[in-house]
């Protein structure tokens, strides 16, 4: 399930969530120049670390990389990018929309649990 079409397209709508996430908490940490640094600064810093850090031949990505990654250390990557989201979520006071999107992401994840197999034994 972690290559269906569907799921990807999810995945997909779940990363660009989460930038947009984390954006929006840089933005209300700072009313001065730092906002923009931080609206800006943040998901691209998450959006690298997502490109960057891969595992080779990853079924639901390229299957390039730039620094080899072991699956698991992935996992905790993805792991941690989406928690982050959800955090932020959350502390700007968007409770439920933090709810609905944890719910998606765990939804992602049990759906895709030949990826996740995938991650761990590599």
């Amino acid at each position: 399930m972690g290559t269906h079409p569907i799921n990807l397209a999810l995945r997909f709508l779940l990363e660009l969530v989460a930038l947009v996430s984390v954006g929006m908490w840089g933005w209300k940490q700072s009313d001065g120049g730092l906002r923009y640094v931080l609206a800006i600064g943040l998901p691209l810093l998450f959006a690298s670390a997502w490109g960057i850090f891969a595992v080779p031949d990853d079924p639901s990505r390229s299957g390039n990389t730039v620094i080899t990654t072991p699956g698991m250390i992935r996992l905790i990557i993805e792991l941690g990018f989406f928690g982050c989201a959800i955090w932020a979520l959350y502390s700007l006071g968007h409770h439920t929309v933090s709810f609905a999107f944890g719910s998606l992401v765990l939804i992602h994840y049990l759906t895709s649990y030949d990826r996740i197999q995938w991650l761990i034994t590599n």
